[in-house]
């Protein structure tokens, strides 16, 4: 999960209306990350997974062999880059103590990411059994509903990350604890190892705590990331930025680690990569710019460290990176204060990205284009994505890709 301009400093501001920047506590529209009473999420039940979450005979639950013994850090693991093929996309399903009246609209934006997805690849979409039928009315046929306890729907922080080794597939379990300790998620908090359990593979479970958008891999051995979301005591307490590194390295299979500034404390995140620079293909890193209209603001500052960071720097293979600009929306008419802006919050599926339209007409088509070309062969396709923008996320966010093993 990222956020915006206002949160994480990868979203444009809105020009003659509302800006779309301001103080991470001053409220957006939609409530996608506001904090769950411990009194509500103390009465919540539990329910076995289900689907593949089954025995052998698909009735019982499969026995937890996923435990922190289950599977160590290290050996010849990788994580490969999000446009390696997928098995299938990871989603959740945003329930109605969390985002309240507004989740009707947000339940409209998975829906169709989620049916949008499935013409490329297949999807299951986890959700509470109590929402499990309205999930199926909304997304259709063809995508698989797993009924499993979730607070919210972003799987790229809550789920597993996956990795591939000698036997197979293999998820990292980053321990999420709400960004932080800002949000009680006691159920998402379970969501990798459901997950894990449930397909019965290994799940590795990291010596750190951090969320998937915090990293960005580019699966030749580099993985981009900001050092206020992991280097922060909110997380990581007592630990430094070489001890982050070592644990990440042997975790997703990298040996170089490119780190960004980014900024503490302005968002819930503590400001996520993935709204900011992506791998396109090793070697090529395509940012969110800002207009240069753009105030000169907290964000545009982390923007221009970042750059300045990455143009200086050398990726796994000892090689400088190319550095992409894709030019962030200015006309989006009146936004909410934590709306997220940011065209590379894009998902890399089978054959397809999966991009956000933000109705700046201009801006939208220059970023398709720009992405077309950084992924020839694959359709482009652009979602409206509002509501979940007005939460502070994006399509990327909401999603977690299985990768195929060779």
């Amino acid at each position: 999960m990222t956020s915006s301009r206002a949160s994480s400093g990868a979203s444009s501001t809105a020009t003659g209306t509302a800006a779309a920047s301001g103080s991470a506590g001053s409220g957006s529209g939609l409530p996608g990350r506001r904090a769950l009473g411990a009194g509500a999420l103390a009465a919540l039940g539990t329910v076995a997974l289900s689907a593949c979450g089954g025995g052998p005979d698909g009735r019982g639950p499969a026995p937890d062999r996923t435990g922190p013994a289950a599977a160590e850090p290290g050996g010849d693991r990788r994580m490969p880059d999000e446009a390696a093929p997928h098995e299938l996309t990871y989603m959740s399903w945003p329930s109605r103590r969390v985002w309240k009246s507004y989740a009707h609209a947000v339940r409209e934006d998975i829906a169709r990411i989620a049916r949008t997805i499935a013409e490329f690849e297949p999807v299951t979409l986890l959700a509470d059994e109590r929402d499990a039928k309205a999930a199926r009315r909304a997304c259709g046929s063809g995508v698989e509903i797993l009924p499993v306890p979730v607070d919210d729907l972003w799987m790229r922080d809550t789920g597993p990350s996956f990795v591939l080794g000698p036997d197979g597939v293999a998820g990292v379990d980053l321990n999420f604890n709400g960004w932080g300790g800002k949000q009680e998620h006691a159920r998402d908090s379970e969501v990798a190892r459901r997950i894990l359990s449930g397909l019965r593979v290994p799940r590795v479970r990291a010596p750190i705590v951090g969320e998937g958008g915090a990293i960005e891999v580019d699966g030749a051995g580099t993985l981009l990331a900001t050092e206020s979301s992991l280097v922060n005591d909110n997380r990581n307490p007592g630990k430094s930025r070489d001890d982050i590194e070592r644990a990440l390295k042997p975790l997703f299979g990298v040996t170089q680690v490119l780190w960004v500034d980014g900024v503490r404390g302005e968002d819930i995140t503590d400001y996520h990569i993935d709204s900011l620079a992506r791998f396109a293909e090793p070697g090529v890193v395509v940012m969110s710019t800002p207009a240069p209209t753009a105030p000169d603001d907290v964000w545009t500052k982390v923007y221009r460290q970042a750059r300045e960071a990455l143009s200086e720097a050398k990726d796994a293979r000892g090689g400088s990176l190319d550095l992409v600009s894709l030019p962030e929306p200015t006309h989006i008419g009146r936004r909410g204060p934590d709306f997220l802006a940011s065209y590379v919050n894009y998902y890399v599926a089978n054959d397809a990205v999966i991009m956000p339209r933000f109705g700046d007409r201009k801006a939208d088509s220059g970023a398709a284009s720009i992405v077309r070309e950084l992924y020839p062969g694959r359709e482009v396709t652009q979602l409206p994505v509002n509501a979940l923008g007005e939460g502070g996320g994006g399509i990327h966010c909401a999603t977690q890709q299985l990768p195929k093993a060779p």
